[in-house]
């Protein structure tokens, strides 16, 4: 497993040497956050608020191991290149639709955030067109996805009538527009990116 800030970088920084492995223990914790997206929608579904920010943390946690574990040890993976994006992005989705279905957020930032995503799937098969995989992502792809991370658990915070809540509430909205900004910023650089690859394998 890598995430962009973790592996080097996808900005122009150095970039660590990806392996092939398969069984390795970054792989085994990004499985992990996988295997615990269900458990964590449940709980947010059946209003666990408590247990549900239990589990994120835990996804948290392990997110920030498995990165470093695969740079000192040499394990970062292809594989695990793909599956931390993309337990990232459960985790999102599954909060995202959960928080709107107990309306504590309004539908159309699920359709923001979401909207991204599916525009950069359609790059996909621009990339394998060219002969290319998903490009690594922008570090600041990484930070916007930390900052929405970051306002699920406050915005679960916020709900209540207490001091805690009152304080928690213009802080989680703050977090959930800057990593809305940030996402739809760091999709941007993405399509630029895909669209230099097109030119280059056209020009080639």
């Amino acid at each position: 497993m890598t995430s962009p800030d973790d592996s080097g970088t996808a900005a122009g920084g150095p970039q660590a040497a990806v392996v092939d492995q398969v069984w390795t223990l970054p792989n085994a914790l990004s499985v992990l956050r996988l295997v615990l997206v269900p458990v964590f929608a449940w709980l947010i579904l059946n209003r666990y608020d408590g247990w549900a920010l239990v589990v994120l943390m835990t996804s948290g946690i392990s997110d920030y191991l498995d990165g470093r574990l695969a740079r000192e040890w040499g394990q970062v993976s292809r594989l695990g290149q793909l599956l931390d994006p993309f337990a990232d992005r459960l985790y999102i989705l599954s909060t995202l639709l959960g928080l709107a279905y107990r309306e504590v957020i309004p539908w159309w930032l699920v359709a923001a955030v979401v909207g991204r995503d599916v525009l950069l799937a359609f790059t996909i098969p621009v990339l394998a067109r060219y002969g290319y995989g998903p490009l690594p992502v922008f570090f600041l792809g990484k930070a916007a996805t930390l900052n929405l991370l970051y306002a699920f658990p406050l915005l679960l915070l916020a709900q209540g009538d207490n001091v805690a809540a009152t304080v928690a509430q213009p802080v989680a909205w703050a977090f959930a527009w800057w990593g809305t900004v940030l996402y739809w910023w760091a999709g941007w650089l993405y399509v630029r990116q895909v669209r230099a690859v097109v030119v280059a394998g056209r020009t080639a």
